[in-house]
């Protein structure tokens, strides 16, 4: 079965196209080489998936022949990753729930950088490296 439909049978990507983007973009390796989406991969693989810094690895037990229930799941795949990787992906999600908990939700817009600009420039003088 091509890599891209496997990994969407087995719900680890939403949706094919997603699976196919994540091939493109080298986010999926196939027993520890990255390849093409049209791939193919069969029972015994082992199947790793960036997520943020870290890489989730699985084991592929069977091979569904459609997209299964996720009651279904853990006949067909084994989660293999490695404890350290998955500290820091929980680490990684408490810091980003907390910041999301004091209104820090990622890059400023335009007009919070201006607002900012603007107080940083109305107080002391700033030394910017001038």
């Amino acid at each position: 079965m091509r890599i891209d439909k496997l990994l969407w049978c087995l719900r680890l990507f939403k949706t094919r196209s997603l699976a196919t983007k994540a091939c493109v973009e080298q986010k999926v390796k196939l027993n520890g080489d990255f390849m093409k989406a049209s791939k193919e991969s069969g029972v015994g693989d082992q199947v790793a998936i960036k997520h943020g810094p870290a890489w989730k690895t699985y084991k592929v037990l069977n091979v569904p022949k459609s997209r299964i229930s996720a009651k279904l799941l853990p006949e067909h795949l084994k989660e293999t990753t490695a404890w350290k990787d998955l500290e820091m992906l929980e680490n990684i999600a408490i810091e980003n729930r907390l910041n999301r908990l004091q209104g820090l939700t990622g890059r400023p817009t335009k007009k919070t950088r201006r607002d900012m600009e603007k107080f940083l420039d109305s107080g002391d003088p700033v030394d910017k490296g001038e």
